[in-house]
């Protein structure tokens, strides 16, 4: 049995800090072999930096995952490429930079981690989800495939799970912030169209409350600032069956300050 922590995206010193203080219980809770995270906003609200990367590492984090912000610090660009469990979308420009998948073998089991990007409503996509993905399939044989499918629209979410429930054990949506409450087993994949964030609690989707009510009410271009409140921890955990390679249970996290 795989069991699989994910944790949704980090947003900022205040993400972090609740990644830290959690993670150590939701190990020892869930018993877990293997941690993901997705990274993307880690680094004050937009990216990640190589001093980020290693202390999520430290901290027992197996891989990370990342987003539309991937490249949003350029540290990024030239140290992207030399760690395997750092992965960026596969179908999101720029495409010659990084890697997509990450495997990694666990009591002999091959585990594949893929990161892959929405068309809908999403700057920078390349390509169809489903093209993207089918190749990556290909391209990297595995016995368990585990998806950041990193996307806006619902829609395209469930329509990606249908499309590949027979191929995958889990996937996760990630971007909004914002929990979904539809976590669910489907034909063996476990799905939730999305995980939610670690982030501030009180604040807009992680972002400081006045100044994102400044931007849409008086049409101000402000500042990202992420807000300084205590954060929650948005995460799903999972079991995989690697006998028959299915999901048995999947299960949505929420730890509010």
């Amino acid at each position: 049995m795989l069991k699989v922590l994910f944790i949704g995206d980090i947003v900022g010193k205040k993400g972090r800090e609740a990644l830290y203080k959690y993670l150590p219980f939701l190990k020892e809770n869930y018993d877990c072999d293997l941690v993901i995270v997705n990274g993307e906003n880690s680094a004050h609200g937009k990216g990640i930096t190589p001093n980020i990367y290693r202390d999520f590492i430290a901290a027992g984090v197996d891989c990370i995952t990342l987003g539309n912000h991937a490249f949003s610090k350029s540290c990024i660009s030239d140290f992207i490429g030399t760690v395997p469990n750092l992965i960026r979308p596969e179908n999101m420009m720029p495409l010659n930079i990084g890697k997509s998948c990450c495997i990694k073998e666990i009591n002999g089991t091959k585990i594949g981690i893929f990161n892959i990007y929405g068309s809908v409503f999403m700057e920078n996509c390349t390509e169809s989800p489903f093209i993207s993905f089918q190749r990556m399939l290909l391209n990297n044989p595995c016995d368990i495939h585990i998806v950041d499918f990193h996307a806006e629209a619902t829609g395209e979410k469930y329509g990606f799970m249908r499309y590949f429930q027979n191929d995958c054990q889990l996937i996760v949506g990630t971007h909004t912030h914002i929990q979904t409450a539809d976590e669910d087993i489907y034909n063996g994949c476990g799905f939730i169209c999305d995980v939610g964030m670690c982030g501030p609690y009180d604040s807009v989707l992680g972002r400081d409350t006045e100044e994102t009510l400044k931007r849409f009410t008086e049409n101000i271009n402000t500042r990202y600032q992420v807000s300084e409140s205590e954060a929650m921890l948005c995460a799903v955990y999972a079991e995989i069956d690697c006998g028959t390679k299915k999901c048995t249970k999947i299960e949505r996290i929420q730890l509010r300050p």
